[in-house]
């Protein structure tokens, strides 16, 4: 599992006091028509996790909401340089040199998009 990988099972698969109860009109695990198979089973609120996650640490999360290393901290998931450059890598994020200002920014973007593209909802303040 590369990074992100990591990144999306931390974030979809935190206490699931953190994320909202299925809606009711959830189609049965036994319907006959097939779900699509990449479809995470309910969509999960990054924002409202992030911030149970940040609630529960001593500095608060740092600076998550924008800093891809604040990030990476908050989800205890290694946040080096060397991590970062994988990252990017794996994400297709070309912005800048590695390790500057302008790839931390794009690679946080870049992480927040794909979250909402799995299935995540992701405020705007995650997105800027």
């Amino acid at each position: 599992m590369g990074i992100f990988g990591n990144i999306l099972n931390k974030v979809f698969h935190h206490d699931a006091a953190a994320q909202p109860a299925p809606q009711a009109t959830a189609a049965p695990a036994a319907s006959a028509e097939p779900a699509p198979a990449a479809a995470p089973p309910a969509q999960v609120d990054v924002g409202a996790v992030l911030e149970s996650m940040a609630a529960m640490k001593p500095d608060g999360g740092g600076n998550y909401r924008t800093s891809i290393v604040d990030l990476l901290k908050l989800l205890d998931l290694d946040s080096s340089l060397t991590a970062r450059k994988e990252l990017a890598e794996e994400l297709g994020v070309h912005a800048g040199a590695d390790g500057t200002a302008e790839q931390n920014i794009a690679l946080h973007r870049a992480v927040m998009d794909k979250l909402a593209a799995n299935g995540g909802v992701v405020p705007d303040s995650l997105r800027s």
